[in-house]
């Protein structure tokens, strides 16, 4: 059962929520003005806002979900942002391999430190690892992912704010592509987006085509929702292919 509004995703789970800014894409996140909200409303898992948080209470909540769901890990944070101890990663990955029956989906911008991570720690084999590639400045994360032996290798281009010119997509099962939201959203040229598509075919990776956000593909500002997801005449929602790469 769907329980978030994350269209590649089912089931999110945050054992650590806030973060800090690190690059372009950052400027408008929405798990930041979400955080605030929350903490407005009285949440106590949002008694802090937005700064990094670790929440050991929730450690243990994908034991109880039985059904098999795809889950995203710190929707509302970077489980590798440099606050969070390794030691406390530790946790969330035991609690991964103790509940084989989900998929876990780890995306962050820190792509460096979730490499040195891994380096030190197998990942487990129902861990698909991802990175964050908003504009050209940040294509050197692909790199830190490429060596990760993770069952999916995926980059989420959302929000996509420039373009990301030529991508060496080898080794990589799967790219998402979205526009930003909200009263500040910056435009996504259509351009851009059928750039990646291009070379996500050329390179056998999957394509994931979420929305275009706050800007339509006419260039016009209006509700995300009126703009929808269709590019070029086509719904284009590609999930990734499962690669096995473990001796």
């Amino acid at each position: 059962m769907r329980t978030t509004k994350i269209e590649w995703t089912d089931r999110t789970w945050n054992p650590v929520t806030g973060c800090t800014k690190l690059s372009v894409g950052c400027a408008h996140c929405y798990a930041e003005i979400m955080a605030h909200r929350l903490q407005a409303m009285g949440v106590s898992k949002y008694a802090n806002g937005f700064s990094p948080t670790m929440h050991e209470e929730t450690l243990d909540e994908p034991l109880n979900w039985k059904q098999p769901h795809t889950i995203f890990v710190c929707s509302m944070a970077d489980l590798f942002h440099e606050s969070v101890p390794f030691c406390f990663v530790d946790k969330v990955m035991n609690t991964i391999c103790q509940t084989p029956q989900h998929r876990y989906q780890i995306l962050t911008k820190r792509a460096s430190r979730m490499e040195e991570y891994f380096t030190q720690t197998a990942v487990p084999i129902n861990v698909w690892l991802g990175v964050t590639v908003e504009a050209a400045t940040e294509k050197s994360r692909i790199e830190c992912l490429r060596s990760l032996p993770a069952t999916v290798r995926f980059l989420s281009c959302e929000p996509l704010v420039q373009d990301l010119g030529e991508i060496d997509l080898s080794d990589i099962d799967w790219v998402i592509v979205g526009g930003e939201s909200g009263v500040k959203a910056r435009p996504m040229e259509p351009d851009w987006v059928r750039s990646i598509l291009r070379q996500t075919e050329e390179q056998d990776a999957a394509f994931f085509f979420k929305q275009w956000g706050t800007w339509g593909a006419d260039g016009v500002k209006r509700n995300k929702r009126a703009n929808g997801k269709v590019l070029d005449g086509k719904i284009i929602q590609m999930m990734p292919q499962l690669a096995m790469r473990y001796s």
